[in-house]
């Protein structure tokens, strides 16, 4: 599997990337607003997202928002492919992406809203924390959004302050020595060959063969 910094080369991928997106949000209930064709793919050719694919198939995708003049920054979109759920995929991209908006907007605060325990659990770890949601952007333009979103009555409703979501924080300066981006580029390419590495193993065909019987229960990932 490949996990790379987008570019043109993935624009054959963008309608899939696109359906999936508004199809996981309709099947949760909640969430995400379908983005246009158009969005995806600047945001795409523009080297602002993450794509993972495998042996020519598209697996997963994320991208980077700003607010702010830069202040704020949001890995939003974040989707794997059905077929490749349940394989630690989202965490791998995530850290992609974290590492991505560190390099460009080392100095903004990272912030998502989520309903997902997986997604929250993957933002804790890279050292989001949870807030209230006034210390989020307050760009007029970032809550509008959240007009498609099936909860949006309820935010409005609740003055902006809270809904459904989870609202998480990064903050550089709370995080030692921002270790994020002092960490270098082939520590980083270690940790994420090695996770590359165990996704192989433990999706080989004859893990898989193994696991069969015992795992046919197991429940999807929503991300």
């Amino acid at each position: 599997m490949e996990i790379e910094i987008s570019s043109c080369k993935h624009l054959m991928y963008v309608s899939e990337i696109q359906q999936e997106m508004y199809d996981s949000a309709q099947r949760r209930g909640t969430g995400i607003a379908k983005r246009s064709i158009e969005y995806l793919t600047q945001k795409i050719s523009d080297g602002n997202a993450v794509v993972a694919t495998e042996n020519g198939e598209w697996v997963g995708f994320c991208y980077i928002e700003t607010w702010s003049h830069g202040q704020f920054v949001a890995n939003s979109g974040l989707i794997v492919s059905p077929n490749f759920r349940n394989k630690g995929v989202a965490t791998l991209i995530k850290n992609k992406v974290f590492q991505l908006s560190r390099n460009k907007y080392p100095d903004a605060k990272i912030f998502g809203l989520t309903t997902g325990l997986a997604v929250m659990k993957i933002n804790s770890d890279l050292g989001y924390k949870p807030v209230i949601y006034s210390e989020l952007t307050q760009d007029e333009e970032f809550w509008n959004g959240c007009k498609n979103c099936v909860n949006y009555e309820i935010l409005i409703k609740k003055e902006r302050k809270n809904c459904l979501c989870t609202a998480m924080l990064f903050v550089p300066q709370n995080n030692k020595v921002n270790e994020a981006v002092n960490q270098s580029e082939n520590e980083f390419n270690h940790k994420i060959s090695q996770e590359e590495h165990k996704y192989t193993i433990q999706n080989s065909p004859e893990t898989n063969n193994n696991k069969k019987e015992t795992d046919e229960k197991e429940s999807h990932l929503s991300v």
